[in-house]
């Protein structure tokens, strides 16, 4: 059994929670305290409010916390303000957060949240099938660095990326029926257990 973390100071953390609770050998928890942190195999960053998560982070001294646990090998995923959260430069703002993936990642890139849009792409390491990519006020990544491997572009951005343990979307699968990216996220554990036992 695999116990997912998914951060819950802000944002989309119950639709997280309900995608989790669909695949079988996953124990899907909120978690908002260090201790509560040290009982899950891999975390999620939802989408939200990156400004605001971060100052939650920081007023909570998780921050830190946070950062040495994914530098560590801590399987994470960030969708949409997660991206925001774990990128190493924000091109749009001076302030970046856990600055753990070597990625450049614009804010807001999407505008306004009338500019929210879908879309269905197959990508390829993912699913042989179409999947549904919402975008909500998005980010995307501008620049990737070395070792990021890049998953998804759509019209010519970047939208997903990997980088050892950490998966970075620009766009909200938790509000989708799809389960392919939180069961990609598994995998990404599972690999990650069997090559480092506890």
């Amino acid at each position: 059994m695999i116990t997912i973390g998914v951060l819950g100071v802000q944002g989309a953390i119950k639709e997280h929670i309900d995608k989790l609770s669909k695949i079988s050998n996953v124990t899907p928890i909120i978690v908002k305290t260090k201790e509560e942190i040290e009982l899950v195999d891999g975390l999620i960053l939802p989408g939200g409010e990156s400004t605001a998560i971060g100052k939650i982070l920081d007023e909570f001294n998780l921050m830190t916390y946070l950062k040495e646990k994914i530098q560590n090998g801590l399987p994470v995923w960030g969708t949409c303000a997660g991206m925001i959260l774990l990128a190493k430069k924000l091109s749009n703002d001076k302030k970046a957060h856990l600055q753990v993936m070597d990625i450049e990642v614009k804010r807001n890139a999407y505008g306004a949240q009338i500019e929210s849009f879908i879309t269905n792409k197959v990508i390829e390491e993912i699913s042989e099938n179409p999947i549904p990519l919402v975008f909500i006020r998005a980010p995307y990544v501008e620049r990737v660095y070395e070792n990021v491997k890049v998953l998804a572009e759509v019209e010519g951005n970047i939208v997903a990326c990997r980088q050892g343990n950490m998966l970075a979307t620009s766009f909200h699968p938790e509000i989708t029926e799809d389960l392919s990216f939180h069961k990609y996220f598994v995998n990404i554990i599972e690999e990650y257990k069997v090559n480092n036992i506890r």
